[in-house]
């Protein structure tokens, strides 16, 4: 028996290993509270849903790009050997770029993949289309999309949405009111792009509600946020915060409570939201009793909960999910305005962030440098990438014009699509226009460990070795560990790795070299490595050899010798230390926007009904509202969705099974 040590996006652990069988997974010493997802992975590698082998959706491999495109997904598919496999691909590439152009391939390949870096199946992918000529790219992701092309406008940068905020500690120091808008669920703290060390949300809460800091959660469920925090439980209906956050915001004005100073300062655009907030432009007051109605508060609480906010260091923080919604980019928007009215940015304890209880990793003490991650190349043809989310639009209306962040664009007409570690039928919305939009293209390549949705929709699927038959190395960003991930078992029937996938199609496209650089798997790891080591090296940070790495299976890079504060350093100078906007402040009114021109959005925060709330009319007939809770707390895998992680054996699950009702809504 033996142990390997290794890492999966929930945590890093040793695969204990008998006989070349994967037995079980023991969490990482330093990690206080290890994922039980950690425990699925055994089930994963022997799952019955693997890819054993090639294989070609039959009326594909008689007629190739002139089959029935209708039969995707109800056809059966023949095995083929690896080389007539491979020669397929190439063959379609290679038709595809000589008739179309490089605009015909998409090679977004939205996924996590795996957490390993070299052997992280989209990156790869990318690099291996970039180095032929590019292809069609996604832009954003599925977790904070919206915010990621927002927020520049407002205070420069989407760089807090990837957890670099306020450090825990110092708002577990410091805080005297933590707010959280959309919760702070713990189940959604197991999982990190590219794994972790040790999970840091849980102790963070445990440490916040032992110094008695008062929490706060503002959600639909009362369960986004853990009992043992004691928290105050305010409901809200459903894609009303802003209503909310404005009605705080009207009542620190009226009540005299705004930091005029600070708004001066540091800030561009309060008057023209003052006169919103007043009803001095749209004559609606953004009263408690105005917000009551519409959130479902009381405009007591409402008026109470703004007076608890001022005269104090208050943290406000608002999860993912409260953005991607219709109108998401409002509630992010309000909070900014709130804090800047309180005159908290840049204060310990105080300010806002985003993502706590999102993903973990938000806020965890670390250094700012380089993390060991495979280089994609420049893709040529990057300018015309469409919004991650867009994939069923463009499928649909090629040729059709789009406005995106200020510009207009037009969809391409795609004819291959190649997915490789990725399901978009679990991560899209409007399944039914998707399966359509699939149909469209002459050729569907699916790259992956186990038969998801995608591979089924597919014309060719290539099996893939899962991360635990392969070497590899990986971290995150947000956080302190980079970890050996050593090849624990043989790779399961006939699955190859991704890299040696894509240099065997590469070379016979003639550019082995480009893509491979002449290194094989064990020559990247040791580079990026060293990459990494240089980057920590330049922040003082010394790393062992990479011998001593391997052998040892983690480095831990120390944190920052000075506790990170978001937007400190502007706090301080404004002037020396601009944010990157198009004044240098914060902007609660920002003319860029306004120039856009959008019928539908206004230069600062507002109220707009969204689509799909229970205030529209056309709700009436049906009064409940469902909100997707993702999986069950011991379930969160909405990458690697196979039978496998859904049958995690919890002596609870039946009650996962059935839909959650809140007793407010069932009185």
């Amino acid at each position: 028996m033996k142990k390997v040590p290794h890492l999966a996006h929930w945590g890093a652990f040793n695969a204990v290993v008998d006989h070349g069988r994967l037995l079980r997974c023991e969490p990482f010493f330093a990690d206080r509270d290890p994922s039980k997802m950690l425990q699925t992975l055994p089930e994963l590698v022997y799952s019955p849903q693997r890819i054993h082998q090639p294989a070609v959706r039959r009326s594909w491999l008689r007629d190739h790009e002139g089959s029935d495109r209708s039969l995707r997904g109800r056809e059966d598919f023949v095995n083929v050997d690896w080389d007539t496999a491979l020669d397929l691909v190439a063959d379609e590439v290679t038709r595809v770029r000589e008739r179309y152009g490089a605009e015909g391939i998409f090679n977004g390949s939205y996924g996590w993949s795996s957490a390993g870096r070299v052997h992280h199946a989209r990156t790869l992918l990318r690099r291996f289309y970039f180095a032929g000529g590019g292809g069609i790219d996604q832009q954003g992701n599925y977790s904070w999309g919206a915010a990621q092309f927002f927020l520049p406008y407002v205070i420069g940068s989407y760089k807090p949405l990837t957890g670099r905020v306020t450090d825990w500690p110092e708002v577990i120091q410091h805080s005297e009111l933590f707010i959280a808008f959309g919760g702070l669920a713990l189940k959604n703290g197991q999982v990190a792009s590219g794994g972790a060390g040790e999970h840091s949300l849980k102790p963070a809460l445990e440490a916040l509600a032992r110094k008695g800091t008062p929490i706060i959660n503002i959600s639909p469920l009362r369960d986004d946020c853990p009992s043992f925090v004691n928290a105050e439980w305010i409901p809200i209906r459903p894609n009303t915060d802003v209503a909310l956050m404005l009605a705080l915001g009207y009542e620190l004005e009226v009540q005299q409570l705004v930091d005029h100073d600070f708004l001066a300062s540091h800030c561009v655009g309060y008057p023209q939201l003052r006169r919103y907030l007043l009803g001095k432009s749209d004559d609606v007051r953004k009263t408690p009793q105005w917000a009551a109605a519409i959130t479902g508060i009381p405009a007591a609480r409402i008026t109470r909960l703004a007076r608890q906010l001022a005269g104090r260091r208050s943290f406000l923080t608002c999860a993912y999910a409260v953005q991607r919604a219709h109108r998401g980019e409002q509630p992010y928007w309000m909070m900014i305005a709130l804090s800047s009215m309180l005159g908290q940015p840049g204060l310990a304890g105080g300010g806002f962030s985003f993502g706590h209880g999102s993903m973990n990793g938000v806020g965890n003490p670390r250094l700012e440098a380089a993390v060991p991650g495979m280089p994609t190349g420049v893709n040529p043809l990057a300018l015309q990438a469409i919004p991650v989310a867009r994939i069923s639009d463009m499928l649909l209306n090629p040729g059709q014009g789009y406005q995106f962040n200020g510009q207009q664009r037009h969809y391409p007409e795609i004819h291959l699509i190649h997915w490789a570690g990725g399901n978009p039928f679990h991560h899209h919305q409007q399944l039914h226009r998707l399966v359509e939009g699939w149909q469209r293209p002459d050729t569907v390549v699916v790259q992956d460990i186990v038969w998801t949705a995608a591979a089924r929709m597919a014309d060719i699927v290539l099996p893939a070795t899962s991360s635990l038959e392969r070497n590899d190395i990986g971290g995150s960003s947000c956080d302190r560990y980079v970890l050996a991930m050593h090849q624990a078992i043989a790779p399961q029937h006939q699955a190859r790795n991704d890299f040696d996938i894509f240099a065997d199609l590469a070379e016979r496209l003639n550019y082995r070299s480009a893509f491979t650089e002449n290194r094989d798997e064990m020559a990247w790891i040791r580079q990026l490595y060293q990459q990494s080591a240089a980057a920590h090296q330049q922040k003082g940070a010394y790393w062992p050899d990479f011998e001593t790495f391997w052998q040892q299976g983690y480095v831990e890079a120390p944190a920052a010798t000075k506790p990170f504060i978001y937007m400190a350093d502007f706090r301080a100078d404004p002037k020396g230390h601009p944010l990157r906007t198009a004044s240098g402040k914060i902007e609660l009114y920002c003319e860029t926007l306004g120039a856009f021109k959008l019928a539908d959005f206004a230069p600062h925060p507002e109220w707009r009904p969204p689509q799909e709330w229970l205030g529209n009319a056309g709700s009436f007939g049906f009064p409940l509202h469902m909100i997707s809770m993702s999986q069950p707390i011991v379930c969160i895998a909405r990458w690697m969705q196979h039978p496998p992680c859904r049958r995690q054996k919890q002596p609870d699950m039946k009650r996962y099974t059935c839909t959650l009702m809140m007793p407010l809504s069932v009185r």
